[in-house]
């Protein structure tokens, strides 16, 4: 009986710590809005910081450098929006929602 409850309490310990862990990591992206910058400007800003959430209109895309860096569950495809200029803007690096992959399905 004290054997199991150890093992909950240790079990529970560790699922708060790999979640503030996760809220941590996600919480360090950096909001840039596409029409402040031009289209190499944000190029530069993604290299250079990480992890970036480029805003656009309503909603807008979460970026990663090296591309290979896409969260479990996400998938990396193209997103494009224009910059301050109006030009369009294609970035190949982007990371969305993967419903078909194997960490988002129940």
């Amino acid at each position: 009986m004290c054997a199991a409850f150890r093992l909950t309490i240790h079990a529970s310990m560790l699922a708060a710590a790999l979640l503030l862990a996760s809220a941590a990591f996600s919480a360090g992206a950096l909001n840039v809005d596409a029409r402040s910058y031009t289209c190499s400007q944000i190029s530069q800003i993604i290299r250079q910081n990480k992890k970036v959430f480029v805003r656009s209109g309503f909603g807008g895309s979460s970026f990663r450098y090296p591309p290979a860096k896409c969260g479990l569950g996400y998938a990396r495809t193209n997103a494009s929006f224009r910059d301050a200029t109006g030009r369009q803007c294609v970035l190949d690096y982007a990371c969305v929602y993967d419903g078909g992959s194997f960490y988002n399905n129940p």
